[in-house]
Parts: structure tokens; C-alpha cells; sequence
């Protein structure tokens, strides 16, 4: 008698894929934060400061995102191995910092765009698990990708570099979104689905800042 067909890679539940994507991003956004934190221009940062940016960077956005979705304590408070991956990845940059020199910058920029992609889909991802529209979806997904950043440039004094004329950074997180929510509109297996939105919005913030395409000012 035969036996029944099973599929040789069977579908990765939703809220795996989601958890992955939000703990990567959590520890790629909060490296950042760290990396920032220990080369700011005007700023002297010890020890207790860049863990500090870095918590920011890495959870800022998804708490922001839970506290949007009002569905209880945002994840990051739940689950205590959001803020063991946050300061692992922050202490991890600021060790790998002795390294890489004068490529700390561009190291930083790879990280940033990284994270941005892994936070728009999670997001879109989690908005999308709870039902709601398109719309609101691709805002919390936004939301979860730029406002750990933000919330980072917000408490070092700056301006939130989303709100400045400079390389696409909310328009890649946008793209990430929408490239994801097109892929489950066409059924796509949801690997796909979050491969292409990660890769899309990575991959339109490095071309931005490569060739230097830069949003248009208002200011007359």
C-alpha cells in the first residue's frame, strides 16, 4: 500500500518566519545604534550610552509597532530574549569596532539598510496576522523599520533622518513593504514573499546612496 505524499520542505508557519525576521532585525538595528552611539560627530559616548542608542535603535520601532496594534505589552517586554539579542548585537559591534577602522561607516550603512528591510516586512508581516488592511499594514511595517532609528537620532540630538531631504530611507522601507504584500497577493510561499521585500528595500537604500538618489526639497 503506498504511503500517503508528504511535501519534502514543508511551509514555515507565519509566526516563525516573523520571530526570525524580528530577532534578526533587532540584533542588525541595534549594532547599529551601537556603531552610531561610538561615532557620533558631536557626542562623547561611554559604555552605558551606546547600550543605550542601541536598545533604542533595536526595540524602539517594534514597541512602537505593538503599542500601535493594541494587543497587549509589546513583544519586546514579553519576551526577555529581545533585550539579550538587542545587547548582544550592540556589544558584537562594538567589539568587531577595533576591526574594521576607518570602514565603520560604511560598515554601518550595510547595517542600517539591513535592518531597515528585516523591520519593514516584520512589521507589514505582524499588521498583516492581525488582518488588517493593506494600507495600515504597510504603515505599521514602516512604522517597525524607521522607528527604532528615529527614536535613536531623536535622544542624540539630531533631526530623525527620515524627516531630512537625503538618500531614500522611509521610500526603501515603503518598497519592502509593498513588494511583500504583492508577493502574498500573487501566493507566494512566504519565504519568497519576505526574501524579495527584505532584499527589495535593502537593496533600493544601498542603490540610493551608491548613485546618490536623494528625495526632492520643499523648501523653495
Amino acid at each position: 500500500m503506498a504511503l500517503p505524499s508528504s511535501p519534502i520542505h514543508p511551509p514555515i508557519h507565519p509566526q516563525t518566519l516573523f520571530s526570525v525576521l524580528d530577532f534578526v532585525g533587532v540584533a542588525v538595528a541595534s549594532a547599529g545604534g551601537a556603531l552610531a552611539a561610538r561615532q557620533h560627530p558631536r557626542h562623547t559616548y561611554d559604555i552605558v550610552g551606546a547600550l543605550g542608542l542601541a536598545l533604542a535603535s533595536g526595540l524602539g520601532g517594534g514597541v512602537a509597532r505593538d503599542v500601535l496594534l493594541n494587543h497587549g505589552t509589546p513583544l519586546s517586554l514579553m519576551n526577555v530574549n529581545y533585550l539579550y539579542t538587542a545587547i548582544a548585537g550592540a556589544l558584537l559591534a562594538l567589539w568587531l569596532r577595533f576591526s574594521v577602522g576607518k570602514g565603520a561607516q560604511k560598515l554601518m550603512l550595510w547595517i542600517d539598510a539591513a535592518a531597515l528591510g528585516l523591520f519593514a516586512v516584520a512589521g507589514t508581516s505582524r499588521a498583516n496576522s492581525f488582518g488588517l488592511n493593506w494600507l495600515p499594514a504597510v504603515m505599521l511595517g514602516i512604522t517597525t523599520a524607521v522607528g527604532g532609528g528615529a527614536l535613536r537620532d531623536v535622544l542624540s540630538g539630531l533631526t530623525p533622518r527620515i524627516f531630512e531631504r537625503g538618500n531614500f530611507y522611509a521610500i526603501a522601507a515603503l518598497a519592502a513593504t509593498l513588494l511583500y504584500l504583492g508577493m502574498k497577493h500573487l501566493g507566494m510561499p512566504d519565504i519568497a514573499c519576505v526574501s524579495v521585500g527584505v532584499v527589495g528595500g535593502f537593496a533600493l537604500r544601498m542603490l540610493s546612496v551608491v548613485f546618490d538618489w536623494k528625495t526632492t526639497e520643499l523648501r523653495e
